[in-house]
């Protein structure tokens, strides 16, 4: 296990009815003004935003708002949020919906206090030293951005999908309620899904040794994902599995898995460009790109793709069941998994296959055609990566024909 300091401040209020909570939560970080960021409409269409901004008046605290968050969501908006702040006073921005809205509010904290262009922190010219507080109401259990340091956006000129990582980003509170993603569409609870098993599978996959702990953290929330996502498609209004799910999102990033290993990042990487290229979804762009990375990256070292073959997807290994005893021999290998790389190899294929069929099952895309990708734009969209420029480190190091391949 390698060495790691591990900060998670964010105050989680967990259950039926929180939001209405809103307004003290706000008040007691300091709140006089708050900035509420949101979507396209289903909050106000729903009554969330009413509740919100009942709570927050109800504490005596003044309120302005930004709403037509997009998915994807991007700099423009982001932009005229900063303006907005500072023109009302806001001192408190509060994000009421999923990712998009999390991750724009985000933006709008830090760039509010910055006297440069706020797209210098995605860019990487400038690092983050001051943010306004951040709060959360959460709606969709995807992206954890509610527990999480970063912020992701897409600049429009150029269609640069860039992110930004600082502890002041971290939000101070995120009310989870998991009534508030029962009236989800099966379409976004299953790209939620997918979000959430990459951000596992992105820390899975590691090149650091001795990491017993963190690999079965990441296997209980992708165990957890594959039986309840299914669950909550089949009774949308399945309290038990929403609840699951959503506290497995905020787990899979806020970096209790990841703690002490390596990561890798790079499927992210390509999947962005993706979203950015075709304004996909970014849950089914990573359906896509993820089976296929693992397929190109099994070759560097199969272990941990049999280890989840057999741990997560139930595969028998060397004519066990799929139940693992949790003992480990010296050089980690669990108990039963065969010793031969071959062996191990395909026992990784079976794994990569299943989770594929997992993904389908969601009604997921796992290939170009299904996401409406095209294979000639693929030199294009290897170009927007930037690996040609400047290879990215990871499980193995992603260049050029590497992103082609996959």
């Amino acid at each position: 296990m390698d060495d790691f300091v591990f900060y998670s401040p964010t105050r989680f209020v967990f259950g039926r009815g929180t939001e209405t909570q809103t307004g003290s939560l706000c008040a007691g970080y300091g709140a006089h003004k708050v900035l509420i960021v949101s979507g396209q409409g289903s909050a106000e269409r729903s009554g969330l935003l009413a509740v919100v901004r009942g709570s927050l008046r109800g504490a005596g605290l003044e309120i302005c708002e930004l709403s037509g968050v997009e998915p994807n969501p991007g700099d423009v908006l982001m932009r005229r949020g900063i303006e907005l702040c500072r023109g009302e006073g806001a001192d408190f921005v509060l994000a009421v919906g999923g990712g998009s809205a999390i991750d724009t509010a985000k933006g709008i904290a830090a760039g509010a206090r910055y006297g440069g262009d706020v797209w210098d922190f995605y860019c990487k010219k400038a690092a983050v030293t001051e943010a306004l507080p951040v709060g959360v109401v959460l709606t969709i259990a995807a992206s954890g951005s509610e527990g999480s340091d970063c912020s992701v956006i897409t600049r429009k000129e150029g269609h640069l999908k860039r992110s930004v990582h600082s502890d002041l980003l971290k939000p101070r509170f995120a009310v989870m309620d998991p009534q508030l993603t029962c009236g989800l569409p099966a379409w976004q609870t299953a790209c939620g899904a997918a979000d959430i098993m990459s951000h596992v599978l992105e820390r899975y996959f590691t090149n650091t040794k001795d990491t017993e702990l963190t690999d079965r953290l990441c296997e209980a929330v992708l165990l957890t994902i594959k039986n309840e996502a299914p669950k909550a498609l089949a009774d949308p209004d399945d309290y038990g599995a929403r609840a699951n799910i959503m506290w497995a999102g905020m787990l899979a990033h806020n970096n209790t898995v990841g703690a002490g290993r390596s990561q890798d990042w790079n499927s992210h990487k390509l999947a962005h460009e993706l979203s950015t290229l075709y304004g996909s979804t970014h849950g089914a762009t990573l359906a896509v790109i993820l089976p296929a990375w693992m397929e190109y990256a099994i070759d560097r070292d199969p272990l941990p793709f049999a280890r989840l073959a057999v741990r997560v997807w139930g595969i028998p290994a060397d004519g066990r069941s799929g139940a693992d005893d949790g003992n480990a021999d010296p050089a980690g290998r669990s108990c039963g998994l065969p010793a031969d790389r071959t062996a191990l190899r395909d026992l990784g294929l079976r794994g990569i296959a299943a989770f594929k069929d997992f993904l389908a099952s969601l009604g997921l895309p796992t290939s170009f055609s299904d996401l409406g990708a095209k294979a000639e734009d693929i030199p294009r969209l290897v170009a927007m990566t930037g690996v040609a420029q400047a290879p990215k480190p990871g499980f193995f190091t992603l260049d050029a024909q590497a992103a082609e391949a996959i």
